[in-house]
């Protein structure tokens, strides 16, 4: 199992597992090729990918100041593991890739928003903090 920086090449096996992931948008391919390289080129922004042989996962995570923690922090924005590779470690060598980026950075904490998987984060000694609230906007 290998987690490394992702490349322009792994956009489909990326494309492949956020067509899985998404559950509240209906993901578009156009729209999703600008951001994978937006976000590629972005050193505040963190995108990996967990392979053995095609990719098998994929994180995306952000860091950005902040005025009351006293450092920046980091965000995961989306974790997914492919169905047939999770219970292997994937996504936990996953996060902690992301935390170890964020620590680099002299991030005060790793923070992420989730709905189905709090006993995973639970497990990689995350504690339930806040609640998450969010509106969805119009398209312009």
């Amino acid at each position: 199992m290998a987690v490394r920086a992702a490349l322009p090449d792994d956009a489909d096996g990326v494309w492949r597992l956020v067509v899985a992931f998404a559950t509240s948008f209906v993901p578009e391919r156009a729209s999703f090729d600008a951001s994978f390289v937006s976000l590629l080129a972005d050193d505040d922004a963190l995108v990996l990918v967990a392979e053995v042989g095609d990719d098998v996962g994929y994180l995306v995570a952000h860091r950005h100041a902040t005025l009351f923690a006293n450092a920046p922090v980091g965000w995961v924005e989306e974790v997914m593991v492919d169905d047939a590779a999770r219970r292997r470690g994937t996504g936990r060598l996953l996060m902690e890739a992301a935390e170890e980026w964020a620590a680099a950075a002299g991030a005060a904490y790793v923070a992420l928003a989730t709905r189905r998987a709090a006993p995973f984060y639970t497990a990689l000694g995350y504690d339930e903090s806040a609640a998450f609230f969010r509106k969805v906007l119009p398209p312009r």
